[in-house]
């Protein structure tokens, strides 16, 4: 195996620096060069002979083939044919090239085959996009080890009162359990990027809380639209009154009840703000349980976000 390891290394290194491949900014390619961060991240995934890994922006395969040795198979998705054409080289001929599927184009317009683990060192501007995707995708995976720019790491671990709380926080907390795994220098990197990284391990809450994911979704939009106002505040701006105002209608239309002729939806949120004490809350100090309670709250009334 050793000997197997060092010849596609050797290959892959020298292709690309005869070729002179340039790394596409646009793509978000910065190659994780050092083996020791590649191993590690690699061995806190907990790999099974068994699994079925997801890895998003393999580049030159650096990460793939650490995975490889581990995985019964790799399903990696990378945008650039360059890159893909480079991976295909890299494992032709080995133990490798059965085990890998290449799926050439952007992960987030693709529907997700099934995996066990996610592991990759993500391009970083689709990192939001692409954990909820991760996290809405069923069946539910094991755990995704995740390399992300520092202050976006932060944010996902953040707490209530914490300068870096905010919506991404909460959703990401709602779904799963997010854990800092270790921090990564910008010289880890070809090119090295502007920011510091970090890894993250991402665990799916399973089962998944019984909640309206697109409610709770745009509950927390309004909440954390201006995260420093009371609730009292958000709640009476006039886009979110309209929104559900026409939820309402929907709601009296779908349950055969009368729609109101005098019904005033900024006095029925308000009443329900109240009644559950939530009106000078904001939502930098609100954790999950007090969403949680105040979604309820609003759809006991017959008041829907979604």
């Amino acid at each position: 195996m050793p000997k197997v390891r060092t010849q596609v290394t050797a290959r892959v290194h020298k292709e690309v620096a005869r070729q002179g491949i340039l790394f596409n900014k646009d793509f978000g390619q910065h190659i994780l060069k050092n083996p020791l961060i590649i191993q590690n991240m690699v061995e806190k995934a907990a790999l099974r002979p068994t699994d079925v890994i997801l890895e998003v922006g393999p580049g030159t395969g650096n990460m793939t083939i650490k995975l490889l040795e581990k995985a019964k198979k790799v399903i990696a998705y990378e945008v650039d044919p360059r890159l893909v054409a480079e991976l295909q080289k890299r494992v032709q001929g080995t133990l490798y090239q059965p085990k890998l599927e290449i799926m050439v184009g952007d992960v987030l317009k693709s529907d997700l085959p099934f995996f066990d683990l996610c592991v990759a060192n993500i391009p970083y501007q689709i990192s939001s996009p692409l954990v909820f995707k991760l996290l809405l995708h069923r069946p539910l995976f094991r755990c995704a080890v995740l390399m992300f720019q520092r202050e976006f790491a932060e944010r996902l671990v953040a707490k209530p009162g914490d300068k870096l709380y905010c919506r991404l926080s909460i959703n990401t907390q709602l779904l799963a359990r997010v854990d800092m795994l270790m921090k990564v220098g910008k010289n880890n990197f070809k090119p090295p990027p502007k920011v510091e990284s970090n890894v993250v391990r991402i665990e799916p809450r399973n089962p998944s809380p019984p909640i309206n994911y697109q409610e709770w979704d745009s509950l927390t939009r309004i909440a954390f639209l201006r995260k420093n106002k009371t609730l009292s505040a958000a709640f009476k701006q006039n886009t979110v009154t309209t929104m559900l105002e026409k939820n309402y209608k929907i709601h009296c239309s779908l349950n055969n009840k009368v729609f109101p002729d005098n019904f005033d939806i900024k006095q029925l949120a308000d009443h329900i703000l109240k009644k559950t004490k939530a009106e000078n809350k904001r939502a930098r100090t609100m954790d999950i349980p007090d969403f949680i309670k105040l979604l309820h709250a609003f759809n006991a009334e017959g008041v829907h976000f979604a």
